[in-house]
């Protein structure tokens, strides 16, 4: 007996008898996708005045193709420095789901190279690190991608989305390199690699959704309910995120340097108090900040705006003053704003550096000037705030390495901040972060802030494994936290700090701290080096070339080497010094102490969190 639709139900007892029919012969899978399809054929007749054309259908897939074994598989391949990419590749899989597609994310940190040729379709997200150098956890997919053993990829299709800042010369170096690599070992690319700046959401959005509509080209039916799926991610716990922070009250702000010190560091300590946030011992914390009260006055100035005239942030209103506020980078020139602003004032100096192979003097101005320098070089009559902000990027949160343990300061979160303060153009400027939290001062001073994981700087799962700290200036900050982690879980293994600073008088960061875990035998050694403090600089790299013996004794005891701090001269310092220690204690060569190293880091036993 076929039972009739309840009444009012749109659809006809003819209809409804066919379609018991068909459900009744689906599996659950193609129940599923055939709800799709139905909600696809209906947005497409609202749509449309007439009878649904066979052309909007004719490009559906028959039900078993779509859950038979001739659908492809994909893969969403991610890079990661900072964690952008990896919440993003995420992001992406989400909105493959909500399009039909069946997909996996995969982190280049943990991807067994081998099992790339047999990939189908591939998503790469990667970020750049430094001068183009693919980001730290991702070091051994490349050196994979680019070796003798990278096999050919022909039947496999990719695309290639980059994520970089475009402050640097080689912008999304590691992206490009990826890109061209794939098509040099036989892939076929399913899109044109887009290179993201710093504000990639929109950019990265608009691409994901072509991207994915095209492997989804085949299924339209799905095509209409997942355009809004990029943006909408479930918040981790807590329910805040790098999309909405939480507002932290600021319970201590202190200078740690002494007086007479040639630098200015701070500690600072947030509440999480009912935020349900939480982190783990190497994780960091996202600072969003604010940019300068004079330097936006600066701006204006220049610009010849007001601080009320009216412009609209993602169609909201705003007064042009909060957006520069917080809204947008007004600091460092961007290769974006140059060509912008050369636009606006038919600047010819302007327009030179944007050229055909200047990208170095684009990149060599940039360091030597800020927005506000070329707003006063070459002044605009006539700006309207709109003009003004269309070559602006949108201002992004900073990452500070955390300085507790949430073991031991339950409900807080701590921060070791070095205020950045320089001279440029003959005007005194600031680090946009650094600067802002040093005048979070008072009682009632809040900050947004969220929790981004370091998954691949993370104490060794085995509590028995020595572990050795290696960093200078605040780079010390994730070692305070692992300290403060052993202390609340008892741990008893060996524990070696490396730290260096300018001056011992000024400049030893958290010395009473270091000193209590060397009396309770937690910190097991500890070794100092004060740069200026004698006529020759010594730095950590020398320190640990003057305990060879004992650190190599260390690694052949399974020691865990961790490295926190400066990417351009602490990170190739102390790499150089490690291959050179195996070298010579070990008593092998240069390649084989490079192996040894590279061993090291493929068994997670040295881990870097460099900047």
């Amino acid at each position: 007996m076929t039972v009739a639709p309840a009444p009012g139900f749109p659809v006809s007892n003819t209809q409804w008898e066919q379609l018991q029919s068909l459900a009744h012969s689906l599996s659950p899978e193609q129940a599923l996708w055939a709800s799709g399809y139905f909600a696809g054929v209906g947005h497409a007749l609202r749509s449309s005045t007439s009878i649904l054309p066979s052309a909007a259908i004719a490009g559906v897939p028959d039900l078993a193709t779509v859950t038979g074994s001739a659908a492809r598989s994909l893969t969403i391949l991610y890079g990661s420095e900072t964690g952008n990419s990896a919440d993003l590749a995420r992001r992406v899989k989400t909105q493959a789901e909500a399009k039909g597609i069946k997909a996996t994310v995969a982190d280049m940190a943990g991807y067994k190279t081998r099992q790339l040729k047999d990939e189908q379709d591939l998503l790469v997200v990667v970020s750049t690190h430094g001068e183009g150098d693919a980001p730290e956890p991702a070091a051994e997919f490349f050196e994979f991608l680019f070796g003798r053993k990278a096999p050919k990829l022909a039947g496999i299709r990719f695309a290639v989305l980059g994520l970089g800042d475009s402050t640097y010369e080689h912008f999304c170096g590691a992206a490009r390199r990826i890109d061209e690599r794939f098509l040099e070992l036989g892939a076929e690319r399913l899109a044109e690699r887009i290179d993201c700046d710093v504000d990639y959401e929109d950019p990265a959005a608009a691409w994901v959704e072509e991207t994915l509509a095209g492997l989804a080209a085949k299924a339209t039916a799905t095509s209409s309910v997942a355009a809004a799926q990029f943006a909408h991610v479930p918040p981790v716990a807590g329910g805040y995120d790098k999309r909405r922070p939480f507002l932290a009250p600021v319970i201590e702000n202190i200078v740690i340097t002494g007086r007479g010190s040639s630098k200015e560091t701070r500690h600072i300590e947030l509440s999480l108090e009912g935020s349900g946030l939480s982190y783990r011992p190497g994780d960091a914390l996202g600072i969003v900040p604010r940019n300068d009260g004079r330097l936006i006055d600066r701006l204006l100035a220049a610009a010849g705006l007001n601080p009320p005239d009216a412009i609209e942030i993602k169609a909201q209103p705003a007064t042009l003053a909060d957006a520069l506020s917080s809204h947008f980078e007004i600091t460092a020139l961007t290769p974006r704003f140059i060509e912008h602003w050369a636009k606006l004032s038919g600047a010819s100096e302007l327009a030179g550096l944007l050229g055909e192979g200047k990208r170095g003097e684009l990149t060599s101005y940039m360091g030597r000037n800020h927005i506000v320098d070329v707003l006063e070089a070459f002044p605009v009559k006539g700006l309207t705030a709109a003009d003004f902000a269309a070559g602006l990027r949108t201002l992004q949160p900073r990452l500070y390495s955390i300085a507790s343990s949430s073991s031991l300061a339950e409900d807080e979160v701590h921060l070791t901040v070095s205020t950045l303060r320089y001279d440029l153009n003959g005007t005194q400027r600031g680090g946009v972060a650094s600067t802002h939290l040093a005048t979070l001062t008072e009682e009632d001073a809040t900050i947004p802030v969220y929790i981004q994981e370091n998954p691949h700087f993370r104490l060794p799962e085995d509590p028995d494994r020595p572990v050795i700290m290696i960093g200078a200036g605040t780079g010390v900050a994730p070692y305070r936290a692992f300290l403060q982690d052993r202390e609340a879980n008892d741990a008893t293994s060996p524990t070696w700090l490396f730290f260096g600073e300018r001056n011992f008088r000024t400049d030893f960061l958290y010395q009473v701290e270091w000193q209590r875990h060397l009396d309770e035998g937690r910190l097991s050694r500890l070794d100092l080096a004060f740069s200026r403090d004698q006529a020759e600089k010594t730095y950590v790299h020398h320190r640990m070339r003057e305990q060879g013996r004992d650190l190599y004794d260390w690694l052949e005891n399974g020691a865990h080497v961790y490295v926190c701090g400066d990417a351009e001269g602490l990170a190739p310092d102390v790499h150089r010094a490690l291959i050179d220690i195996v070298a010579q204690q070990g008593k092998v060569g240069a390649e084989e102490a490079d192996a040894y190293i590279r061993n090291l880091q493929r068994d997670g036993r040295y881990q870097r969190d460099v900047y």
